[in-house]
């Protein structure tokens, strides 16, 4: 990796399911203007122990302190990842799962009520693997209700699906429960209800702020997610 700001640390960025590292682009800029270095690997998406292996190779090419962020089933894989890494300074969740060991997302998706995701899945597979994609017609409605409509058909179109078993897989022991996590709570997202994600933040003694927008705050409001991560990063760093 290249050199970076003193006292920066990288800023790593993980999306979740029906989505790409593009989502993060309006986060990135921000914190790119406000000096850190920032990356944005692409989460494949293809089950929790993969994608989090995957995720703890990549940080190994990180030189110094991360302040690891993750989106809805990003916050799965990264709470997997960065157990037992010590330059992970801080977790902060954007509308996430939270989840502890022997938890699924599925599980802590329908803990609470309030998702509507269900019905708008189309399945698409052959039997051995099934991928899920948000209906093209429900996504904006879905996914990401207070982003403009050509931009949500832009992102219905290049959406990322998760495999499905991915979303039943069993989470093992996370790292929230050794460095210190924030969490940003979408009052209006209907893909992981709000009691959930404040259930998990508050169990997780994570700092924690809500903010009125769906499921696609980093879209929506990313000055909003992009404070949250300079706060984490402040907070860890001085």
């Amino acid at each position: 990796m290249n050199s970076k700001p003193e006292n920066k640390p990288t800023v790593v960025l993980v999306h979740g399911a029906f989505a790409d590292a593009s989502s993060w682009n309006g986060v990135i800029e921000r914190l790119r203007h406000a000096g850190y270095p920032v990356v944005a690997p692409a989460n494949p998406l293809r089950g929790l122990a993969d994608d989090a292996d995957g995720l703890r190779d990549y940080l190994h090419s990180v030189q110094g302190p991360v302040v690891l962020v993750g989106h809805s089933y990003g916050g799965a894989v990264i709470s997997q990842a960065a157990t037992g890494n010590a330059e992970v300074k801080a977790l902060v969740y954007i509308a996430a799962f939270i989840p502890d060991a022997g938890e699924s997302a599925l599980e802590l998706s329908d803990k609470f009520p309030g998702s509507t995701l269900g019905p708008t899945l189309d399945p698409v597979g052959n039997g051995t693997r099934t991928d899920l994609y948000i209906k093209a017609d429900t996504f904006h409605d879905q996914f990401a209700a207070d982003v403009p409509r050509p931009t949500t058909d832009l992102m219905a179109a290049t959406q990322r699906p998760i495999a499905a078993n991915a979303l039943e897989e069993k989470a093992t022991e996370p790292a929230w429960k050794t460095i210190p996590s924030w969490s940003l709570i979408a009052t209006q997202d209907y893909n992981i209800p709000p009691a959930a994600q404040r259930f998990m933040a508050e169990r997780a003694h994570a700092h924690t702020v809500e903010v009125d927008a769906s499921h696609a705050v980093s879209v929506s409001q990313p000055a909003a997610v992009a404070d949250l991560i300079e706060h984490a990063a402040r907070t860890v760093t001085h």
